[in-house]
């Protein structure tokens, strides 16, 4: 008579992690978004990345849509506490500074918290130099032309420790890391813009002044 042992049932957290995996490893290296011109585009991504996820969702929020060039300057002046990340969405606890009042590009901010998280901005900048040398490597890519289309932060698995509390109990003590993606594009500078048509239709108010001024001819 033969005998099977059977292994231990997995916990709950070894099947999420085992589907996560597999999910990660189906999707390759897709993107959630896709350019027009691929051949004008350039990608850089970073995955389970030991940053704080909020640090990364304010860090890419204030360097969207910027050109490549000028957002790794950006990023190097937060490094330098000379220009700060402002803080929109994640605020709890977050200091009131004046450089959070000015945004990249002169914009304004809604508010005036901010920080400068040096570990995720370091992160970033290594993000968008790989995004710079894929462009460099590549013909008909300007680099000085590109500027961030994409950039995506999503939450990570969380990695699991504990810290020991009074009175023999045990708490939690995870950390949250973070998926990054960046997709760059080759755009001119100056943009002609499209001529359009007469479309102009009066108010009724001013249909009225209208009637007025002729009855008085």
């Amino acid at each position: 008579r033969h005998f099977r042992i059977r292994s231990p049932s997995p916990t709950p957290f070894q099947l999420l992690l085992y589907q996560h995996r597999l999910c990660l490893a189906k999707m390759g290296k897709r993107y959630c978004f896709q350019p027009e011109d691929p051949s004008k585009a350039v990608k850089s991504r970073g995955t389970n990345i030991r940053v704080h996820y909020k640090h990364c969702r304010e860090i890419a929020a204030a360097v969207a849509g910027m050109n490549l060039q000028a957002a790794i300057k950006y990023l190097k002046d937060v490094l330098d506490h000379k220009r700060i990340i402002p803080f929109t969405v994640h605020t709890g606890g977050v200091g009131r500074h004046a450089q959070a009042k000015n945004l990249p590009g002169g914009r304004k901010a809604p508010g005036s918290k901010g920080r400068w998280p040096e570990k995720a901005t370091k992160v970033f900048v290594d993000l968008l130099k790989n995004a710079a040398a894929n462009g460099a490597a590549r013909s008909g890519v300007e680099v000085a032309n590109l500027s961030i289309k994409h950039i995506q932060v999503n939450h990570a698995p969380h990695m699991r420790r504990r810290t020991y509390r009074a009175h023999g109990r045990i708490n939690a003590y995870m950390s949250c890391p973070a998926h990054i993606e960046v997709i760059c594009v080759d755009e001119p500078e100056n943009i002609e813009k499209e001529e359009e048509e007469d479309t102009f239709v009066p108010t009724r108010k001013q249909l009225a002044r209208r009637r007025i001024t002729t009855r008085g001819d």
